[in-house]
């Protein structure tokens, strides 16, 4: 696991992709049902007058199947509705706050030239949906599925609003989930986990459905207006929690912190200085300053294609004939920022049409058919078994399918229990992120992997170090485990800041970091980087060095992957498949039995999700270079060291003497285990976990690690925990 990374490069996990929508209900006070995503859409019976529309995700009528259903039923009233709750707007950064309202405005547009119109709710969307059912009637509700965890609570409790309020015409309305699979799956239940066998059962794929006639909304209501950026923001900030002030730091990349870090080293050392001070900047030359006419970006610098579908499916037609050329400006604008984007192969596609994808702007089944549709054109109807003709065909279709097969990962584990501990999803920008959290009360823990692995390298310790009085959450990084692995460049500084947003926007309070290999760089990162967001730091077997006298740190630039990273990572791939319990034995020397067949299945799995050799490929290229001690230095808390002196990775002794000299404010406990302990010796640590209040200095006591470790933690809590006990009791 973090074992794996560090010796193959790059282990990660891509998720497998296909969703679909099953007929199913709830018995309940109020009934809700699933829509199946088919060109034949038979909608529930409804026992109000009208039928509402909620938009959340999927900002089109192209390919919309509750819009589909909505309007089956002749002379139905049909009421579409966005509503701006900042639950569901939570994580989005202005530039995406920019382009919702660019799609919301073409959404209104398209709805008002069928003499409809898109209703704009501002509020928590219980309120909103339970104000517009009676105000209109409604006996039926159509709203998309979710698999985020934020949403699938905001949906919870418009169910529970509206199944507790009474109505004059009758029953509560019915809630009808849909969702536009791309495959025609029978039981979410059965499908395989394994993205290879998945393939193997060649699952028919689904077609998009035309965009409906809509009904003109004869109902007398007032359908509100868009909020400009400004006003949108000034709602979303009066919505945050005043002890959640400490959000705006969100706006601030690891690279600018670091880049002004390392300014004020040099000044104070006296160094020669230079501009970009290792700073990777890349901007956007296109091909004149001038405005484009129809333009399909917000501004010249950005490279998210903004607007409505019929902008988008334009965009996407440019893309894929990018090597035909072209005469349109708007058209060469766009092959100039597929240019840019092209980091790697078929990156561009992701970066240029992920944010469309994540507002539904297009579904991803309407880009899959326009992607085959012209890889036929191209070759008179005929798809080759060896792969499509253009790279961007490629780039497309390879894209949709790796985040279908990760939003089928997501859905099923929402429906089927996976490991020891119930999985949450969380997006961070419109990536899926699988998470856990155990406990109610006490401190707050967050676990971090280490390279290769996911959250169920802690599969042994989440539940007792939750028994013993804290909250923990354990994540899966992205491009590990059953998170989703996108085609992007994965650094150390990535991360970094994907744990900043989860602890931000997920645990909302300063945690006590806890992280094993790459996990535990990653977490000495976030804290030295975001010093208030961390309460200690806990590294076991971490990665990085420590530099005596450090001067300058030299920042890692993103570049284009080459031939030779790429070729590595796919031998490497291969040597894991065919090694992986052994190589995992070497790091478990102490106790190889733990090196049980759950954990060796998971591993392989992993590598043969879709994006799995994209992520080996940044072991290549990985960049380990900011010294531990100048990280914790800026963070400047407590520190524990835990290193397990049989690691196969490291020179143990020589670390760990480094450590001493030049990090005095470090505590150190050296265990007899390898590069894993918190997995090869669970009951001897994690699970003898021990709050104890109030022991001699009203101080928390905490028990990390047992028999070897039990002193370690005499030293460190001590003084870890004031803050926590001082807290509880003032």
């Amino acid at each position: 696991m973090a074992l794996l990374a560090l010796r193959l490069g790059n282990n990660l996990l891509p998720a497998p992709n296909d969703r679909r929508l099953r007929c199913c209900r709830r018995s309940r006070s109020w009934s809700r049902s699933f829509v199946v995503a088919s060109s034949a859409v038979k909608a529930p019976r409804d026992g109000g007058a009208a039928a509402v529309v909620w938009f959340k995700h999927d900002l089109r009528v192209d390919d919309h199947p509750g819009l589909s259903a909505a309007v089956a039923a002749p002379r139905r009233p049909v009421v579409p509705l966005y509503v701006f709750d900042s639950r569901i707007l939570a994580g989005y950064s202005d530039t995406m706050l920019e382009l919702l309202l660019f799609a919301l405005e073409d959404l209104k547009m398209v709805l008002k030239s069928q003499e409809s119109d898109l209703l704009i709710g501002l509020g928590n969307a219980e309120d909103v949906v339970l104000k517009i059912v009676n105000e209109v009637q409604a006996g039926l509700v159509y709203t998309e599925e979710e698999v985020e965890y934020r949403v699938r609570n905001v949906l919870a409790n418009v169910e529970s609003s509206l199944s507790n309020a009474s109505f004059a015409w009758g029953n509560p309305p019915e809630i009808v989930s849909w969702n536009a699979s791309l495959y025609d799956y029978k039981n979410l239940r059965e499908l395989s986990t394994s993205h290879n066998q998945f393939l193997k059962e060649k699952l028919p794929m689904t077609t998009p459905l035309a965009a409906p006639s809509l009904p003109a909304l004869n109902v007398e209501i007032n359908t509100g207006s868009l909020p400009t950026l400004e006003e949108l923001k000034v709602f979303l900030k009066e919505s945050i929690r005043s002890e959640d002030n400490w959000v705006p730091i969100k706006t601030t990349s690891a690279r600018s912190i670091l880049k002004k870090t390392l300014s004020q080293i040099k000044v104070k050392s006296g160094a020669a200085s230079s501009d970009s001070n290792g700073e990777d900047i890349i901007a956007y030359s296109g091909r004149s300053g001038r405005k484009i006419r129809d333009s399909m970006f917000a501004s010249e610098s950005s490279v998210d294609v903004r607007g409505g579908t019929e902008i988008t499916l334009d965009a996407l037609s440019a893309y894929l004939k990018y090597l035909e050329g072209t005469g349109k400006a708007n058209w060469q604008e766009l092959h100039d920022k597929v240019r840019l984007t092209e980091t790697r192969d078929g990156a561009s596609f992701c970066t240029l049409f992920g944010t469309a994808l994540q507002l539904g702007v297009l579904s991803r089944r309407r880009v899959y058919h326009e992607a085959i549709q012209y890889e036929r054109d191209r070759n008179a109807g005929f798809i080759s078994p060896f792969g499509y003709s253009t790279p961007t065909v490629t780039a497309a279709v390879d894209a949709i399918c790796s985040m279908e097969w990760y939003w089928l990962l997501a859905l099923k584990s929402q429906v089927c229990i996976e490991g020891n501990h119930p999985v949450r999803i969380w997006k961070w920008k419109g990536h899926l992120i699988q998470y856990t959290s155990v406990g109610h009360e006490g401190p707050a823990v967050l676990l971090v992997h280490g390279f290769g692995a996911s959250l169920q390298h802690f599969r042994d310790n989440i539940s007792g170090i939750a028994d013993q009085g804290c909250r923990v959450w354990a994540l899966t990084l992205l491009g590990f485990g059953k998170s989703e692995k996108p085609n992007i460049n994965y650094t150390e500084l990535l991360w970094s800041e994907l744990l900043r947003d989860f602890i931000v926007d997920v645990v909302r309070e300063p945690v006590h970091l806890v992280g094993n290999s790459i996990g535990g760089y990653i977490c000495a990162i976030t804290a030295g980087l975001w010093p208030s967001l961390a309460r200690s730091l806990i590294l076991l077997n971490t990665a990085g060095s420590v530099v005596p006298s450090y001067s300058f740190v030299p920042l890692s630039k993103e570049g284009r992957t080459s031939w030779l990273s790429r070729l590595q990572a796919r031998l490497a791939l291969l040597f894991l498949r065919s090694r992986a319990g052994s190589i995992l034995k070497e790091y478990y020397p102490t106790r190889t039995e733990r090196v049980d067949k759950p954990l060796v299945d998971e591993i392989i799995r992993a590598s043969y999700d879709p994006g799995a050799a994209t992520v080996i490929e940044s072991i290549f290229s990985f960049n380990l270079s900011i010294p531990l001690n100048f990280l914790f230095d800026s963070f400047g808390g407590k520190i524990l060291f835990v290193q397990g002196l049989k690691d196969p990775l490291t020179n143990s002794n020589q670390f760990l003497s480094m450590l001493r000299k030049h990090c005095s404010e470090v505590h150190i406990r050296e265990l007899d285990a390898g590069h894993a302990p918190h997995d090869e010796v669970p009951d001897e640590q994690w699970r003898s976990l021990r709050l104890f209040r109030r022991l001699a200095c009203r101080k928390y006591l905490i028990k990390l690690f047992s028999s070897q470790q039990n002193e370690l933690l005499e030293v460190f809590i001590e003084g870890i925990y004031q803050d926590v006990f001082l807290m509880k009791h003032a």
